[in-house]
């Protein structure tokens, strides 16, 4: 991660297995939270513990694809429930291609 990345705020770079670039948006305890720029649907996000990736709705926190384990999904959940709002907002930026900011992980 750049310097920049780390201080401005803005999401830095998550890279898959697929070595495809996705920006991250938060990060807590082991977890990695991102957004594609270019999916469409409904809105979600990816959360990427232990090596496993589940992708989960936005709106209401249901997982649409993927398993990670039960405690990393309660932690995402909980996550998407606080930062609910500002998701909505960086999927819309993601969207648009624009900056996607990052929201505070977990306590």
């Amino acid at each position: 991660m750049s310097a920049d990345a780390q201080g401005s705020g803005r999401a830095c770079i998550l890279r898959t297995g697929e070595d495809v670039e996705m920006p991250r948006i938060s990060e807590f305890y082991g977890v990695v939270i991102a957004m594609y720029y270019w999916e469409h649907g409904v809105s979600h996000f990816h959360a990427t513990y232990a090596g496993e990736t589940v992708v989960v709705s936005i709106e209401t926190g249901e997982v649409l694809a993927g398993t990670v384990s039960p405690r990393a999904l309660r932690m995402v959940q909980e996550s998407a429930g606080l930062h609910r709002e500002e998701l909505r907002v960086i999927w819309d930026r993601a969207r648009e291609e624009g900056p996607l900011e990052r929201i505070d992980p977990l306590p």
